[in-house]
């Protein structure tokens, strides 16, 4: 079974999934969608094809660990995930991932068509990597 991660925003949502064991998260894709139920049908084909057991959705907080406006949104969208697949949907916190993600593919010389590519499905990568060390530490 695996764990499929989530980097949900407006318009493009990051996808990441663990391995069977748990231990690595590697990015899958960014789905860009202009309606919701796009974003559903296209992570409906990774539920489909991996024995997804758990969903890792990062959680947009203020940087003083406030709810933000997007922070609201995304727990709408964690009912949501949780009504339709019918699995447990872990908030993770996501400050600063993809500005993380950013800082690294500039430090590599990645241009700036190339990164907003990929920044999201690797920022979901982080989103469960982090939920996966945290699990595998016991905290």
């Amino acid at each position: 079974m695996r764990i499929i991660g989530l980097d949900y925003g407006t318009k493009t949502c990051g996808v990441a999934l663990s391995d069977e064991s748990k231990v690595l998260a590697s990015p899958i894709e960014t789905i860009r969608y202009n309606v919701l139920e796009e974003l559903l049908c296209s992570l409906d084909t990774h539920f489909q094809k991996y024995n997804i057991e758990k969903i890792v959705l990062g959680n947009p907080i203020n940087l003083d660990g406030s709810i933000s406006k997007r922070s609201e949104e995304t727990l709408i969208f964690k009912s949501l995930l949780e009504e339709r697949y019918n699995k447990e949907v872990v908030l993770e916190d996501e400050r600063l991932t993809s500005v993380i993600i950013n800082n690294m593919l500039i430090d590599n010389g990645t241009r700036r068509e190339n990164r907003k590519k990929v920044v999201d499905k690797l920022a979901a990568s982080l989103i469960l990597e982090t939920y996966l060390n945290r699990s595998k530490n016991g905290k």
